[in-house]
C-alpha cells in the first residue's frame, strides 16, 4: 500500500492526479459511477491509517448554551464555559445561538443540492484559484498533498474582497450570502466572549478585525467504498482565528485530545467553533488550536459539512503579529516570535494540510 505512488514501479502519481483534476469529476463523481475500489493517489501511508476509526472514548467536546448570553447573572459563568473550552478542547459546541433553524437546514440543503448537480453543470464552477473568488474543486491541496482525501469543496472568499453575487453558483447562492451572515454574528459574539475570557476589552478582536477576513467552505463527503484506506480530511489545524462549522448528521470529524481521537457527535441545531493557529498565537498559548480530521464516509447518506473560515482583514502597520502585548507579563513571557503576512500566508499555501507546523516555527 502506497501513498507516495511514485515509489511504485510503473505507477506516475502526478499523471493520474492531473487526469483526475482535469476530468473535473471530483470524488463525488468517482462516488456516484459505483466504483468499488478507489484510486491510487487517495490510498493513504500505514501510518496514516494506524489508528483511522471510530473513537471508543466516551467524552465528548463541551456544548455551550448561548441562551442567556446578554444577561449579567449569566454571561460570566458563559464566559468561563468559552475560556476554558477554548484552553483545554480547542473545540466546542454552541446552542441557542441565534439563528433559526430553517437557515441551518436550507443552507446545508444548498450545499448539498450544489454538490448533487450533474457533473457537467458543476464542472463550469471547477478551477484552482486559491485566496478569492469562487472556486470548485476536489481536495485544495491536490497537488500539494502526498495523498488525496475523499471530499470536494465549493470555496467562496466572502470578505474583504466578495466576489460578485452572480458569481456564486445560482442553485445556493442566496443561502451562501445568508449564511455568511449569520456565522458572522455568531462568530463575532464568540470572540467577543473569547476575548473578555482572556481579561481583553470585549471589543478589542473585533477592532483588531479578527473576524473581517471569511471564506465559506462547503464541503461533501460522498459515500467512500474503501473508507478504510484514505481519509475525509488529514490531521490538520486552521490557521486562522476561529472556524464556525455547521454539518448535518453524518459523523465524520474527529478531535485530538490528551493523544487521543475523540468522535464529534453533531447535536441538532449546534454549531461546531474552533480555534485556530493566528489565535493560538496572539492569546500567547491561553487559547489551544487542536488537531483534527475527517474520517472517509463509509455511509451511503453523503456528510455535509459547512465551514466558514474567520480571521484578520488588517495587519498592524508593522506589518508583524504576535502575542498580544496586553497579555504579556515578566511571569508570562512571550512564546511565540513576531511573523509577517508573507510568513503565514506561505505556510499555509506551499504544501498541504497539516499540524501547527506554523506554530512549530515562530516557537521561541
Amino acid at each position: 500500500m502506497a501513498a507516495a505512488g511514485s515509489s511504485v514501479v510503473g505507477y506516475d502519481r502526478m499523471k493520474e492526479v492531473k487526469e483526475f483534476d482535469d476530468s473535473k469529476i471530483g470524488v463525488k463523481g468517482l462516488s456516484d459511477t459505483g466504483i468499488t475500489t478507489i484510486p491510487r493517489f487517495f490510498v493513504h501511508p500505514p501510518e496514516t491509517l494506524s489508528d483511522v476509526k471510530s473513537s471508543s472514548v466516551q467524552i465528548e467536546i463541551p456544548v455551550i448554551d448561548l441562551a442567556n448570553v446578554g444577561s449579567d447573572h449569566h454571561r460570566s459563568k458563559i464566559i468561563e464555559q468559552i475560556r476554558d473550552a477554548a484552553k483545554i478542547w480547542g473545540f466546542f459546541q454552541v446552542i441557542n445561538h441565534g439563528v433559526q433553524a430553517s437557515i441551518l437546514e436550507d443552507t446545508i440543503a444548498a450545499i448539498k443540492a450544489f454538490h448533487e448537480q450533474p457533473m457537467e453543470i458543476k464542472a463550469k464552477h471547477y478551477l484552482r484559484e486559491e485566496g478569492r473568488g469562487v472556486m470548485y474543486a476536489s481536495n485544495n491541496d491536490l497537488f500539494r498533498a502526498e495523498a488525496a482525501c475523499w471530499h470536494d469543496s465549493l470555496q467562496v472568499w466572502m470578505s474583504p474582497e466578495p466576489p460578485q453575487v452572480e458569481e456564486i453558483p445560482g442553485i445556493c447562492r442566496k443561502e451562501v450570502v445568508e449564511w455568511d451572515k449569520n456565522a458572522k454574528k455568531v462568530a463575532d459574539t464568540v470572540t467577543e466572549l473569547l476575548s473578555l475570557g482572556l481579561g481583553l476589552e470585549a471589543g478589542k478582536f473585533r477592532d483588531l478585525t479578527f473576524s473581517d477576513t471569511r471564506v465559506f467552505v462547503g464541503h461533501i463527503y460522498p459515500y467512500c467504498p474503501q473508507a478504510d484506506l484514505t481519509l475525509g480530511i488529514t490531521p490538520h489545524t486552521d490557521p486562522g482565528i476561529v472556524t464556525v462549522l455547521l454539518q448535518n448528521q453524518i459523523q465524520g470529524l474527529q478531535v485530538k485530545h490528551e493523544n487521543q481521537w475523540v468522535d464529534v457527535k453533531p447535536v441538532p441545531g449546534g454549531l461546531i467553533v474552533n480555534i485556530g493557529d493566528f489565535l493560538q498565537i496572539v492569546s500567547n498559548g491561553e487559547y489551544k488550536s487542536v488537531q483534527h480530521r475527517v474520517l472517509a464516509n463509509s455511509s451511503m447518506e453523503s456528510r455535509i459539512s459547512i465551514v466558514i473560515f474567520f480571521n484578520l482583514a488588517k495587519w498592524r502597520e508593522s506589518g508583524k503579529y504576535g502575542p498580544l502585548p496586553e497579555l504579556l507579563t515578566p511571569e508570562k513571557p512571550a512564546l511565540y516570535r513576531d511573523f509577517t503576512a508573507q510568513e503565514f500566508n506561505q505556510n499555509f499555501y506551499s504544501k498541504g494540510f497539516d499540524s501547527k507546523s506554523f506554530i512549530e516555527k515562530i516557537k521561541l
